[in-house]
């Protein structure tokens, strides 16, 4: 099917489906409505702007009872997959976990996706990607996703999509103190405490997380220690100042792959020793008609690995040691001069790299450097954004970044959002998105794949129409979204004589096209049942590994006086594991079925009862990492505030 084609039939089952809906408009009472700023940059209605952008809210992150932010964040925005290897922990290197996939486009490991926290980037300054155990669901007030390219606002690495976790801060006069204590299958402990405080001009709030576990499987313990500190001080209105530090230190061994048809001896040895910080320092300023931030933005890492190594080999006399940092700042203004018009500008900066090398355990002979480099990115851009007779809202915008490396990137955008009807949003847009080559790609010539200095960022174009609805008296709201998302100039390992062995080096050669459809649903059935899901399917030009053709979630929450009890459903399809040729490929379908039981004996204590792939499905999301049968956890949550 071309692409005018496929457009066409989209164009028409979409405002199909708006005319069912739009007879009901007299009787609603609510809006679908929800404020976001990842878009923008400031806090506008998600109805009105082009992007379509997922909101996970605090509420939905506490009813997973998950320490761990993503396993939250896949099963609540369509479109997106993140694999995992085990009962808790992902891992860094070889057998790591916590890849993202969004619409088929994530790169291996992650670095076509950003990672922000509080609107700053998140990724490791060698390596180019996120470290998925960083991320801990306790600091998060809410995640908004935009499913699509982002390159507009964040730049390099924000090509097929921007995930940005907004941090929690104490809004409330007085304080608060919560905790959490979780104990569940192959010895998991999970401790969670928590506590703000605000005082006039004054709030601050702090948190530490600890989680470990033995493991499903022979060498695969893990634990984590996590901490948040974040304090804010107002001397007016109009004005907020705040600054945060975030600190997490994890141990990880990997226990290798294991195939039943071709039994390998056991991995040992193989561990990850990772410590990764995060600072900022932000001044928010708003004027009502103008406002914005100044931020500046640190994260820095220290990485210890060992690749171990099999029974009856002789264990490796080095490990892989690298430090690494990504700095910058921020700074943007929105102005709203006159009615329904506004337009935000920005500049950044941004420094990143870092020193990766083997260091040889005896200490004394010298280490074997790979690379010992920084970066730098400046970029300045503009959105205007102007609603016509209240119903029309029509956006633009450009980023012109500069590497110091490639040169000057260009990332247009431009779209419209309608609203024919109170309860009804139509949306279109086209977008462009890329991502500059990492330190890694660059200069980083470890043996397994050679690193080319003339890479050339890679780009990608992205077509996208979208319709909200709310019916039913405002009790049922439906989004549904149809993308063609093509890439270009892709980086990929290719075959090249006279090399080292296996005689890989990266190369611009690769391409996608992408066509999909997205659905998300939010019900609320009765006064106490809740049902809410969504689906998505993906067709891929050229497959890649981690990016299911189908997945589908649905879950349903029920209250009754002092319980509540959840149940839910995940349902993936065509999830690649390994690609080759046809006949070699293989493939996962499963399906998995979670429930939850909390009860509330008190208003400032509630216990619960949970239990994961209750039907002992066979499954895994990385090759080779068979994933845990059914697995129960119970806990205890407190939660007091003055």
């Amino acid at each position: 099917m071309t692409k005018a084609v496929y457009f066409q039939a989209l164009v028409l089952i979409l405002f199909n489906t708006v005319a069912l809906f739009a007879q009901e408009e007299e009787t609603l009472n609510r809006t679908i409505d929800e404020v976001v700023v990842t878009a923008t940059r400031v806090s506008v209605n998600r109805s009105n702007v082009p992007m379509t952008v997922s909101v996970v809210n605090r509420e939905a992150i506490e009813e997973s009872s998950e320490s761990a932010l993503l396993p939250a964040l896949s099963e609540h925005v369509p479109g997106m997959f993140v694999n995992q290897r085990g009962v808790t922990g992902f891992g860094v290197a070889g057998g790591g976990t916590g890849a993202i996939s969004l619409r088929g486009v994530s790169g291996s490991p992650t670095t076509q996706l950003l990672v922000l926290i509080d609107g700053h980037p998140q990724y490791m300054g060698v390596m180019g990607h996120h470290l998925p155990d960083a991320y801990v669901a306790s600091d998060v007030e809410k995640v908004e996703v935009i499913r699509g390219p982002a390159s507009i606002l964040y730049g390099s690495n924000a090509m097929g999509g921007a995930i940005n976790i907004i941090t929690r801060k104490q809004d409330k006069e007085g304080w608060s103190a919560g905790g959490r204590v979780m104990y569940g299958s192959y010895n998991t402990q999970k401790y969670m405490i928590n506590g703000g405080l605000k005082k006039g001009k004054f709030d601050g709030y702090l948190s530490v997380n600890h989680d470990r576990t033995d493991g499903h499987r022979a060498n695969s313990d893990f634990s984590i220690t996590n901490g948040y500190a974040k304090l804010g001080y107002r001397p007016s209105e109009r004005f907020r100042l705040w600054s945060d530090l975030s600190l997490a230190s994890f141990r990880a061994q990997n226990p290798g792959t294991d195939f039943p048809e071709n039994p390998q001896p056991m991995l040992l040895d193989n561990i990850q020793e990772i410590v990764r910080g995060v600072a900022s320092i932000t001044a928010e300023n708003d004027f009502g008609k103008m406002s914005g931030a100044f931020k500046f933005f640190y994260n820095f890492g220290d990485h210890k690995i060992d690749d171990g190594y099999r029974e009856g080999e002789t264990p490796r006399d080095f490990h892989f040691r690298s430090n690494d940092h990504n700095y910058g700042v921020t700074f943007y203004q929105a102005f709203r001069l006159f009615q329904g018009n506004s337009f935000t500008v920005g500049v950044d900066y941004k420094n990143f790299g870092g020193h990766a090398r083997d260091e040889f355990k005896d200490g004394v002979a010298p280490a074997r450097q790979w690379v010992d480099t920084t970066a730098y990115e400046m970029a300045g851009y503009l959105i205007v954004q102007q609603t016509l007779f209240s119903k029309l809202t029509l956006n633009a915008g450009l980023r012109l970044e500069n590497n110091s490396i490639f040169g000057v990137e260009w990332a247009p955008q431009t779209g419209l959002s309608y609203r024919p009807y109170r309860h009804t949003v139509l949306k279109a847009s086209v977008a462009k998105g890329f991502r500059s080559p990492t330190i890694r790609e660059l200069y980083y010539r470890a043996a397994w794949a050679a690193a080319n200095p003339d890479l050339k960022p890679e780009r990608m174009w992205n077509y996208e129409l979208s319709v909200g609805q709310a019916f039913l008296n405002g009790r049922l709201s439906a989004e549904l979204t149809g993308y063609i998302a093509k890439g270009s100039n892709m980086i990929v390992a290719q075959q090249v004589e006279g090399l080292p062995p296996p005689g890989l080096l990266n190369m611009n050669v690769g391409d996608f096209n992408n066509k999909g459809v997205e659905l998300e649903l939010r019900w609320n059935v009765v006064k106490n049942l809740d049902i809410k899901g969504n689906y998505s399917y993906l067709n891929m030009k050229k497959t890649v590994v981690n990016a299911p053709e189908q997945q589908a979630y649905i879950a349903a929450s029920y209250r009754l006086n002092k319980w509540t009890l959840s149940a839910n459903y995940q349902y993936i399809h065509g999830l690649y594991l390994k690609l080759e040729d046809a006949s070699s490929a293989i493939t996962e379908n499963f399906g998995l079925l979670n429930a939850r039981v909390a009860y509330r004996p008190l208003p400032w204590l509630y216990v619960f009862v949970k239990g994961e792939n209750l039907t002992d499905k066979d499954y895994q999301t990385l090759n080779g990492y068979p994933m845990p049968g059914i697995t129960v956890f119970g806990g205890v949550n407190l939660k007091i505030e003055n």
